[in-house]
This record gives structure tokens, C-alpha cells and sequence, in this order.
């Protein structure tokens, strides 16, 4: 499977979709990115179930900004609309095929409880905010 380039208009599609999306926030003059691509685009080749996206954040500057991405390449992974994976950094094929299978594993229903848990808490000011970013993570 080949990589989607994911652009303001069709990201909330992408992301809102049932299953595993992967995206990888990049730009053509980042040398780690460039490093990255072709080993994004094998571990793609692999994973037919997989959404892999790329947002080139030259183009998507407005959409960059809105999830804050200071550092690229940026991999995020979502899973039925849930964000539980967000890192800045270059990842060896090895790293990205063990997070891939991490996540296939994962029960969401479990995951959706804990995130609803942290965030029953936050709000009723027993767990700070940041608690919750990191059930995301």
C-alpha cells in the first residue's frame, strides 16, 4: 500500500475513519525526513489493513500548527479515532513495525474507559491535565 498525502481538506476524513492511521508530518528540506520516507513507505508496503498518511507540513503549515508540531518527522498514530501515539524523532524500521503491532493489540475499549477515567478526573480536579495527554501517549 502507498502512502496518502493528507492535506486540511482531508484529514478529519482520514483521521475519523474506523481502524489504524499513521501519520507522518514532514517537509522536502528536512534531511531526517528524507531518511525516514523510504522506510515509511517499506513498513507501508507491508500493512494492507493500515492508513498511512503524510502531511507535508510546508504546505499544511495551518494544520502543523493546530497539533503543534515543533519537530519533524512527527509520527502520530490513531486507532478508531483515538490518539495514542504522538513522538518527534526519526524511528528505524524495527521501532515503527513494533508500534504498529502494539497497537493492533491493543483493546480499545479498555483504552476509551482509561482515557474517560482521566478525564472524569481532571474534571473534577483530582488529576491534572497533563495526565490525561499521557493516557494518549
Amino acid at each position: 500500500m502507498s502512502t496518502t498525502e493528507i492535506t486540511a481538506k482531508n484529514f478529519k476524513d482520514i483521521v475519523d475513519q474506523e481502524g489504524i492511521v499513521l501519520i507522518d508530518w514532514w517537509a522536502p528540506w528536512c534531511g531526517p525526513c528524507r531518511t525516514f520516507g523510504p522506510i515509511y513507505e517499506k513498513v507501508a508496503g507491508k500493512h494492507h489493513g493500515v492508513t498511512f498518511g503524510k502531511v507535508n507540513t510546508e504546505e499544511q503549515q495551518g494544520l502543523a500548527a493546530e497539533f503543534g508540531i515543533r519537530s519533524i518527522p512527527t509520527l502520530m498514530i490513531f486507532r478508531d479515532q483515538v490518539l495514542l501515539f504522538s513522538q518527534p524523532g526519526l524511528l528505524p524500521e524495527n521501532v515503527l513495525e513494533e508500534l504498529i503491532a502494539q497497537t493492533q493489540k491493543l483493546d480499545m475499549s479498555e483504552v476509551r474507559r482509561t482515557i474517560a477515567k482521566k478525564e472524569k478526573a481532571t474534571e473534577s480536579g483530582t488529576e491534572t491535565p497533563a495526565a490525561v495527554g499521557e493516557a494518549r501517549n
